[in-house]
């Protein structure tokens, strides 16, 4: 198989790394049968009595369509999962998103290009691909609630509204503008509506940031700027005053997407020479500064923006490869033969318009990924406080991380044999401090061969409570916690 970065000589380290097999229960697939209600999980600890609401989850949980098995992990079929929160117990609830690419595969097909894998085509076929791309609906990626709305997303256009209550998929939430999105939009404090970014590709390739607001149908776009070869980003920042969008150099020339040889991530190319180019859009105004170039590098997750007038800087942190090599260490045949991924850093970027200069920094000496923060208090903010998850001797994410970005430290939270997810934080009511509140994670106990929500106190990672559910979940990416209405 031809892989993306392999062409331009970068490989995904192995080096310094134990044999552990313990993640493989993660990348096995779970079937209808699967799809439960369970009102009340085995509960240890007690739970604060605020935390009444629900945490919703979506991520791959079916890697195989009959005898083919999907190429990578970002392409397996999503599932939703809903831990629900009351009177000190913990509800647990499953269920596929009914998209057209999982119809296909209930019937054995791989039928729609995913991230790394596309359906088997004739030549005629892939001639035909050319003048209607059938491109996927699998919202493995992550969810936002807008309003009443819930909705999943991947980084196709095509976001799918789901009942939050139900899990039942209830269709194409809106019309993208463009055909490559995000699936991590941003709070937008004025309107209450969602902030994403999209590439229009067409004989004038464009980035566009749009707007949807809370009770609208459709979004607006706000912000449009000319590309000729758009750049891999799977999120992009916000600050109180700009839309910041970094452009690593990992790019695609579109005819190349045009001409369905290849899955779509492979048509991108590692081009260091290009450096890493971040543009700030003015939010109101929409005038563009920049690009300013900084050394090559690649990231999925932004961490946190904001603007910083004392120095005249706009800060922005994100958790970064030194290459692209990552994408092809998340391949599963590689995830089940090593289980290792890169070290991803977490790194501050400033930039100073007036002197038209950028540098950044290491913020902490660990490895970080899948970030969260206290959103509500310091989006688009000064911040102190950042979770995130840690890779272990193996090389595959063991640790759940605490990072004081003040004192410039890390505590984790880790236990043999387990295997945590994205550790969402979920404030106290009215608390006081920044870290008073909750981590909510989805872990894999390799012992037992299931998983269990983990809830700890996210000021120094005690553990509160876990209620085990009732099988593996396999390892997904995004979810946020609903309050109750």
């Amino acid at each position: 198989m031809e892989r993306t970065t392999a062409e331009s000589g970068v490989e995904a380290p192995t080096e310094d790394r134990v044999p552990d097999s313990g993640y493989l229960k993660g990348f096995e697939s779970l079937g209808l049968e699967h799809e439960v209600r369970v009102d009340e999980l085995p509960l240890t600890g007690s739970l604060p009595d605020w935390l009444t609401g629900s945490l919703i989850r979506t991520g791959p949980a079916r890697f195989e369509a009959g005898e083919r098995s999907f190429n990578h992990w970002f392409d397996g079929q999503a599932m939703l999962h809903r831990f629900g929160f009351g009177e000190g117990s913990v509800s647990y609830a499953s269920r596929f998103l009914r998209t057209k690419a999982f119809d296909a595969t209930e019937k054995g097909e791989i039928s729609y290009s995913e991230f790394a894998t596309d359906p088997c085509r004739s030549l005629f076929g892939r001639a035909m691909a050319l003048f209607s791309p059938k491109l996927s609906d699998n919202a493995n990626v992550n969810l936002v609630q807008l309003g009443e709305r819930f909705i999943a997303m991947t980084e196709t256009p095509i976001p799918v509204e789901f009942d939050a209550e139900t899990l039942a998929t209830a269709g194409v939430a809106y019309d993208v503008p463009g055909m490559l999105t995000t699936a991590h939009p941003h709070l937008d404090r004025a309107s209450g509506g969602m902030l994403n970014y999209a590439a229009k590709l067409g004989p004038r390739n464009q980035y566009r940031f749009f707007l949807l607001e809370p009770g609208a149908e459709q979004p607006r776009v706000i912000a449009s700027l000319p590309v000729d070869q758009p750049a891999y980003m799977h999120s992009f920042g916000l600050t109180e005053r700009y839309l910041v969008l970094a452009e690593f150099p990992f790019t695609v020339n579109p005819m190349r997407l045009a001409s369905g040889r290849r899955p779509y991530i492979e048509n991108y190319r590692w081009l260091p020479e290009r450096g890493t180019r971040i543009t700030l859009i003015d939010r109101e105004s929409g005038d563009q500064s920049g690009p300013f170039v900084t050394d090559p590098f690649f990231s999925f997750h932004h961490v946190n923006a904001f603007d910083d007038p004392d120095n005249g800087e706009i800060v922005v942190d994100m958790c970064v490869y030194e290459d692209a090599s990552v994408i092809d260490s998340l391949y599963l045949d590689r995830l089940r033969s090593s289980g290792g991924v890169p070290p991803a850093e977490l790194r501050r970027v400033r930039i100073r318009p007036a002197e038209q200069s950028i540098e950044w920094e290491t913020l902490v000496d660990d490895d970080f990924e899948l970030p969260r923060i206290n959103y509500g208090r310091c989006h688009e903010r000064p911040y102190r406080y950042v979770w995130g998850i840690g890779a272990g001797a193996s090389g595959w994410l063991e640790r759940i991380v605490r990072a004081d970005l003040e004192q410039r430290t890390t505590t984790g939270w880790s236990e043999p044999g387990c295997y945590p997810g994205e550790a969402v934080f979920v404030a106290t009511p009215d608390g006081d401090s920044e870290d008073d509140g909750v981590l909510l994670s989805v872990v894999l106990d390799s012992r037992s061969e299931r998983s269990f929500l983990l809830v700890l106190d996210a000021a120094d990672l005690s553990e509160l409570a876990r209620a085990e559910a009732p099988h593996h979940i396999p390892f997904s990416f995004h979810g946020q916690y609903a309050r109750s209405m």
